[in-house]
């Protein structure tokens, strides 16, 4: 299953706590909450730095911390504190620091959950379902502005807010690209490529997608430069890992090569033949070099083979 980091948002209350301690145990990830972390550099509670300090000053504090995180390594679920959104810098930095799901809940909810807690510095006040209600309007856009996913979580258990992030989430986007010819497989040369027929190939595809629960796009050119055009495009549409056949232009397109380079997701080269007791061009790849593995000799099994080395990548 794929690993990001998923950070965890809303309103005070919300869950995200409780929630993120049993997302930990489902994913088997590590979780850290950011107002802790303050707490612990500060030496003193999120309570005491506002008396002591100020809003702006714990504001502030989270901003560092957050664009600290972006440079950790290893994968974590973070739960954050409530207003961590309210400044555009800091939606950004949680943007870029992984997947943000938003629990979005009742002012009501927050009130019953929250009304004998003494250690929320904002809702120490005559009216707290007031200040709940206010709060939480003049954040709503910001809350789900940088926010991946937005869940209802009043009535949900925590098990189902888990079940649905896992779903969703841990859901891995995937490009398999098959160059010239390939569309002619079970007409071109049987006996090296099989007699199989290319949609066989799509729907064996679309299988695994269903079974791994994972979004895997097919796309076939006999164009260099739509190949080149389509890897391009991968760069800026979420694209986690590319599974590619680039057929003849394995063993000379220096273009393709380097459009592979450029984008930086696991990448496996598939051949479905074993090209290594073909002709001896085709032993040659200058597309190999620059993806993380390559497969041949599998027949068409070659491709689950790819999916499955681009999936258990952490």
């Amino acid at each position: 299953m794929n690993r990001k980091n998923i950070i965890l948002t809303g309103f005070m209350g919300s869950g995200k706590t409780s929630v993120g301690l049993r997302l930990s145990y489902r994913l088997r990830m590590p979780v850290e909450d950011t107002d802790k972390m303050i707490e612990r550099r500060e030496g003193r509670s999120v309570t005491e730095i506002f008396a002591e300090e100020g809003e702006a000053y714990f504001r502030e504090k989270e901003t560092m911390l957050l664009g600290e995180l972006s440079d950790r390594k290893g994968k974590c679920i973070f739960s954050v504190g409530g207003g961590t959104p309210v400044l555009p810098q800091n939606r950004e930095l949680l943007k870029q620091l992984g997947v943000v799901v938003c629990l979005r809940v009742k002012p009501e909810t927050v009130y019953e959950r929250l009304k004998e807690d003494k250690s929320r510095p904002l809702l120490q006040c005559e009216e707290p379902l007031g200040r709940i209600r206010e709060l939480m309007e003049s954040r709503r856009e910001a809350y789900e502005s940088c926010a991946a996913l937005v869940l209802d979580a009043d009535d949900l258990s925590v098990d189902e807010i888990v079940e649905k992030i896992a779903e969703e989430v841990c859901r891995m986007k995937l490009l398999v690209i098959n160059g010239p010819n390939i569309n002619f497989l079970g007409i071109r040369e049987k006996s090296v490529y099989g007699t199989q027929n290319y949609q066989y190939l799509l729907d064996m595809i679309q299988k695994k997608a269903d079974e791994t629960g994972n979004d895997i796009t097919v796309f076939q050119s006999n164009h260099e430069g739509a190949i080149i055009d389509r890897i391009q495009e991968a760069y800026f549409d979420g694209t986690e890992g590319i599974v590619i056949n680039p057929g003849a232009y394995t063993h000379y397109s220096y273009a393709i090569r380097d459009a592979l380079a450029s984008i930086t997701v696991p990448k496996v080269e598939i051949h479905i033949s074993d090209i290594m007791r073909r002709e001896p061009f085709r032993k040659v790849s200058v597309t190999a070099p620059v993806c993380d593995k390559q497969i041949y000799g599998k027949g068409l099994e070659g491709y689950l083979q790819a999916i499955d080395f681009i999936l258990s990548w952490v």
